[in-house]
């Protein structure tokens, strides 16, 4: 049997957030380190409550950690309240909601010393803006050549799928901290950024939905009675029936990454300008004039998926 991967999962619950959780929590193949929280989806406060209430009623082991409620050098955005609710997890009510405080440390801290005890084996999965991992970069910038890998949700290259969800070239948890992005895609450990160009492809339908609640048990009605409004958020802007998955097809790269296709080359983001927040990639092999993306380590991005199988993937993990 295959080693399951270790890995620290950072994150802003967020109704996605809470399905790629549980989607983590069911998986055999994936062993949960920790959750570090991140503003985004809600402020840390909410965000932090969330990951908490999450681990209490379904029976995540994983300590959590309360991250950075700021980004790096800006000031934060408005929470998307018309997108994820007031409570982070679409306003539908958090029974049995037991009060509950995070680990002493930081966020960024237990990225660096998990790293620093699991040298080569961790893969850290960030589906939120990614000011923690620029935080543990700053702090020990050698972290960057203990973790085996970093796999995000974030970023959209208009290769396929969406070009941008806030503004027309901009993915949100990117446009959130784009000096963070800037500082993670540059950093020497190796980055997937799992993009809008796939998350946007691969859609929970309401009869998905619907099956998951008959055959997941208590975390497959949760995750149908979270999905509802976030269905209705896509129906309205979007035309889609459903709701993507967005941070659950980066854990689903970790589980099985044959389910992508990849691009490799360097990755810069724009940090001021009506472009603020775009994520541009120079492919690898292709030659340009002096710019900002010579020298800079290689990355990968996502530009094809198989939605079937990813839906069936999850599916599967859930029932199990």
């Amino acid at each position: 049997m295959t080693t399951p991967t270790k890995i620290i999962f950072d994150t802003d619950p967020g109704i996605d957030d809470a399905m790629a959780l549980l989607f983590i929590q069911a998986s055999p193949a994936i062993d949960l380190l920790a959750v570090t929280t991140v503003f985004g989806n809600a402020d840390i406060d909410t965000t932090t409550r969330n990951a908490l209430y999450l681990k209490d009623r379904f029976g995540l082991t994983a300590p959590v950690y309360k991250g950075t409620d700021k980004p790096l050098t800006r000031p934060r955005n408005p929470s998307p309240t018309f997108v994820h609710g007031e409570n982070g997890l679409g306003d539908v009510e958090l029974t049995g909601l037991v009060a509950a405080e995070p680990e002493a440390k930081p966020a960024y801290q237990a990225i660096i010393d998990l790293a620093r005890a699991n040298p080569g084996e961790v893969t850290l999965v960030a589906v939120g803006p990614l000011t923690n991992l620029a935080l543990a970069l700053q702090a020990d910038p050698e972290v960057a050549t203990l973790l085996k890998a970093v796999v995000i949700m974030g970023g959209a290259f208009a290769v396929a799928g969406k070009p941008g969800n806030v503004t027309p070239v901009a993915e949100a948890n990117i446009w959130n901290d784009p000096e963070a992005a800037d500082l993670v895609f540059t950093a020497p450990w190796f980055v997937t950024a799992v993009s809008l160009d796939v998350t946007t492809q691969v859609v929970m339908s309401p009869a998905y939905m619907e099956e998951l609640e008959a055959t997941a048990g208590p975390a497959g009605a949760f995750l149908n009675a979270i999905s509802k409004p976030y269905a209705r958020f896509y129906g309205g802007r979007d035309g889609i029936v459903g709701c993507c998955v967005h941070d659950a097809a980066a854990v689903a790269f970790v589980i099985d990454p044959s389910l992508f296709d990849v691009r490799r080359g360097s990755i810069r983001v724009v940090t001021n300008g009506i472009a603020l927040g775009q994520t541009c990639q120079m492919v690898e092999g292709e030659l340009f004039g002096p710019s900002a993306w010579d020298g800079q380590p290689v990355q990968a991005i996502t530009v094809g998926v198989k939605a079937e199988g990813l839906l069936r993937l999850y599916r599967e993990t859930m029932r199990a």
